[in-house]
């Protein structure tokens, strides 16, 4: 899971950087314009969240594509680890920068989208030396997962009340600090926690939950986009929505895999 996702999924959306306060506040800056520019034009839409969220996936697959064809031109992990390494890293720098910073969301998303890109790549190409045909499933899974959270939500079948955000918030950030004490131990020698890289019932279960609560977030995301809309959110505030569902895909596609290599390992 990327960590900063815990970080991200707090406050009555889910998000820190969408709440009421921050529409309320957009939509008196956009009306303070003299009329030069239209509320339409200064403010956050749905489809230019969804135009964004293109643009940073796009990016994503280009950066995935040129470390994928690196690791399958070597054969060899420890030529893209670097790469996929710094990536990792320069995500995670990127993200926290972008949720304090908001307003730089148009540059540092698309930055993080390249970073994160580097890093699934690599990632994928061993998934896929392992497993043959592993990457095509789990894109697969996620799209699908996402087309049918966003169906469900538009029809009203699931519904992001108070006690769903409360839930998923705080199944999201118990994940985050269970994968940290599971790093930690890694790094002082004891091994981890067994159950989350086992490919026994337990540890598959626990993937699936994991799965789970991923695909549940991308529910938030949904809901605090379209708020951002409805409220008059800043333009820059596109980006910031399109970076926040994009950290949920990648953490959903990861634990995709993940889920799949313990099953096909069986």
């Amino acid at each position: 899971m990327s960590n900063h996702k815990a970080l991200n999924m707090f406050g009555r959306s889910g998000n820190p950087a969408l709440n009421t306060e921050t529409f309320s506040g957009s939509a008196n800056t956009a009306r303070s314009t003299g009329g030069i520019q239209t509320m339409d034009s200064q403010t956050m839409t749905l489809e230019g969240t969804v135009n964004k969220t293109g643009i940073l996936l796009a990016l994503v697959v280009l950066s995935a594509s040129w470390t994928w064809n690196l690791f399958f031109e070597s054969g060899n992990p420890s030529s893209v680890m670097p790469l996929a390494i710094g990536g990792a890293i320069a995500g995670f720098i990127l993200a926290l920068v972008t949720m304090f910073k908001k307003h730089l969301s148009s540059i540092t998303a698309p930055l993080y989208a390249i970073a994160e890109g580097l890093f699934l790549g690599a990632i994928s190409g061993i998934f896929e030396m392992m497993y043959p045909g592993i990457v095509v499933q789990a894109v697969g899974l996620t799209l699908g997962t996402l087309a049918s959270l966003l169906f469900l939500y538009k029809t009203g079948i699931i519904k992001p009340t108070e006690n769903f955000r409360l839930m998923i918030t705080s199944a999201t950030m118990g994940i985050g600090l269970l994968y940290l004490v599971s790093m930690l131990m890694n790094m002082f020698g004891s091994g981890g926690i067994g159950f989350i890289h086992s490919n026994g019932l337990f540890g598959i279960g626990f993937s699936l939950f994991v799965v789970a609560i991923a695909a549940l977030n991308l529910v938030l995301d949904f809901d605090f986009i379209e708020q951002g809309s409805e409220m008059g959110a800043p333009k820059y505030m596109e980006w910031f929505g399109a970076f926040s569902l994009m950290v949920t895909l990648i953490w959903l596609y990861l634990e995709m895999l993940r889920l799949l290599a313990k099953l096909r390992s069986r």
